[in-house]
C-alpha cells in the first residue's frame, strides 16, 4: 500500500485552533464498519450506542507541561526542547528544535537559571538526550517553567488557565507528551451516566511519545517503523474485560491509544493480562483485531498511521467517504477537534 492511498484534501480553516467550552458538545460522526452507513450526531449522544454489558476503555495517560524555551548558554539562541521520555536519574530524551545548534555538552538555560540542562547525546530526527539540573521537585520546575506541547497544526498557545483543556478529565498518570485527544470530549457527568447504564468504565495507561509527532516519510507503508511507548494494564482492569468479552459485550477504545494498548496486549497473550511493557504496534489495513470490537476516536491528519489505522478497522473506503462528508459538514478536525464512533 501506497501514502498516497492515506490521502485527503482537508481546507485548513477546518483544523480546530481552540477546545470547545462545553467538552461534550462536540460533532460525533457514528460509522457502521460494516455497511459504510454513517450519521451526524453530538458527542454526548454516545451513550445512546453504548450497551449494558459493553466495556469502555479510556487511556488515563496525563500530559506533562513538557514544551520548554530556553536560551543557548553560549549564545543566546532560542531553543525548544520538549520531554518525550524519562531516562532516570534526571536525563530525558527530548525532541529539539533547532537540533543542529545543539551538540553533546551544550548546555540551555530555562527561567534565567531555575532549570538547566546539559546534551549527553545526539540522536536523529531532532532528538536529543538531557541531563537536568534544578533546586527542589521537578515537576514543580516543570509546570512553572513548561507549556502544553501543543500539535505544530495549532498555532497559538493555550493561556494557563485553560492548560486543562489539553488534558483528559480523568487524567492521572503523568508521562505523556501529547493528549489522547478522543477523550477530550467525555465529561465527568457524561461518565457517571455511562456507568449508571450498566457500562464498566476501564482505565490502561498509555503514554503518548515521539510517534505522535513523527510523519510517514516511506512511500510503501509498510516500510514505516513506530517508536516505542510505555503502557500499562492493571490485573483488575484485564479481569474485567476478559469477563465481558466471555459474557458477549463489547470492548469499545477511547482513542487510537487505547486501541494499540489493548491490542498489544491480545498480540502478545491472547487475553487480557496484567502487564507493562513497551510497545511499536502499527496497525494498517490488513490487520485482524483481537482486542477491540468498536473505537471512538477524532479526525486524523491526511497519510498519518492513525488514519491508516482507523482504515483497518473500518475499511479504507468507508474511513475516506466518511472523511470527505465531515470535510463537506465543516467538522473540526484534529486534537481540539470532532469526534467518530466506529461501530
Amino acid at each position: 500500500m501506497t501514502l498516497e492511498e492515506f490521502d485527503y484534501n482537508l481546507p485548513e480553516e477546518l483544523i480546530a485552533q481552540d477546545p470547545l467550552e462545553k467538552r461534550d458538545e462536540a460533532k460525533l460522526l457514528v460509522l457502521d464498519k460494516k455497511t459504510g452507513e454513517y450519521e451526524d450526531k453530538k458527542f454526548y449522544d454516545i451513550i445512546d450506542y453504548l450497551n449494558k454489558g459493553d466495556a469502555l476503555v479510556l487511556n488515563d495517560t496525563k500530559v506533562l507541561p513538557a514544551r520548554l524555551i530556553g536560551t543557548k548558554e553560549e549564545t543566546g539562541a532560542s531553543i525548544e526542547v520538549l520531554l518525550l521520555k524519562d531516562l532516570g536519574h534526571d536525563e530525558w530524551q527530548c525532541l529539539t528544535k533547532p537540533a543542529r545548534r545543539i551538540k553533546e555538552g551544550t548546555v540551555v538555560d530555562f527561567g534565567n537559571g531555575k532549570l538547566k540542562c546539559t546534551c549527553t547525546k545526539v540522536e536523529d530526527e531532532g532528538i536529543r538526550n538531557f541531563k537536568f539540573e534544578y533546586k527542589g521537585i521537578f515537576l514543580e520546575v516543570l509546570d512553572e517553567l513548561g507549556n502544553m506541547p501543543l500539535p505544530p497544526y495549532i498555532h497559538k498557545s493555550l493561556p494557563k488557565d485553560k492548560q486543562d483543556f489539553y488534558q483528559t478529565v480523568y487524567a492521572r498518570e503523568l508521562g505523556s507528551a501529547a493528549a489522547p485527544t478522543a477523550g477530550l470530549h467525555f465529561t465527568k457527568e457524561l461518565l457517571e451516566k455511562i456507568k449508571e447504564k450498566g457500562i464498566k468504565i476501564c482505565y490502561i495507561t498509555l503514554h503518548v511519545g515521539l510517534g505522535t509527532f513523527r510523519p510517514v516519510s516511506e512511500e510503501k507503508i509498510e516500510d514505516h517503523k513506530m517508536h516505542s511507548e510505555y503502557y500499562m494494564m492493571t490485573k483488575e482492569v484485564a479481569d474485567t474485560l476478559n469477563d465481558v468479552r466471555k459474557n458477549g459485550g463489547r470492548i469499545i477504545a477511547v482513542g487510537t491509544t487505547s486501541c494499540r494498548t489493548l491490542e498489544t496486549i491480545m498480540k502478545d497473550n491472547d487475553e487480557f493480562k496484567e502487564t507493562s511493557g513497551w510497545t511499536d504496534i502499527f496497525i494498517y489495513p490488513g490487520f485482524k483485531f483481537k482486542g477491540i470490537d468498536a473505537l471512538i476516536t477524532n479526525f486524523h491528519l491526511p497519510k498519518s498511521t492513525l488514519v491508516m489505522l482507523v482504515s483497518a478497522l473500518a475499511g479504507k473506503d468507508n474511513i475516506m467517504r466518511a472523511y470527505n462528508h465531515a470535510v463537506k459538514e465543516k467538522y473540526r478536525f484534529f486534537s481540539f477537534g470532532d469526534a467518530m464512533f466506529i461501530k
